[in-house]
């Protein structure tokens, strides 16, 4: 699937997008596209694990918070990103 086919089958289904990939920034921001939510993962260990851990503690503190919006998470920090 091609990623405007993926930002639309996430918002038709109700779906948080959680990505590593910068693209859907542009996407959201740029062309306006709907969405329910967006976590993009800007980790520096690529790996299973430490995505799995980072979405952990995003889960952890922040849960209420993240239908509807961009979130971008890192090792160290979220940032829900302004509308």
């Amino acid at each position: 699937m091609d990623d405007n086919a993926i930002i639309q089958k996430a918002f038709t289904e109700n779906w948080i997008l959680i990505t590593n990939g910068k693209d859907f920034g542009e996407k959201i921001y740029r062309e306006g596209h709907p969405h329910r939510g967006v976590i993009l993962l800007r980790l520096d260990d690529e790996r299973a694990a430490a995505k799995i851990e980072a979405l952990r503690r995003l889960l952890r503190s922040y849960a209420d918070r993240l239908p509807d919006q961009f979130v971008v998470v890192t090792e160290t920090k979220v940032r829900f990103a302004r509308r």
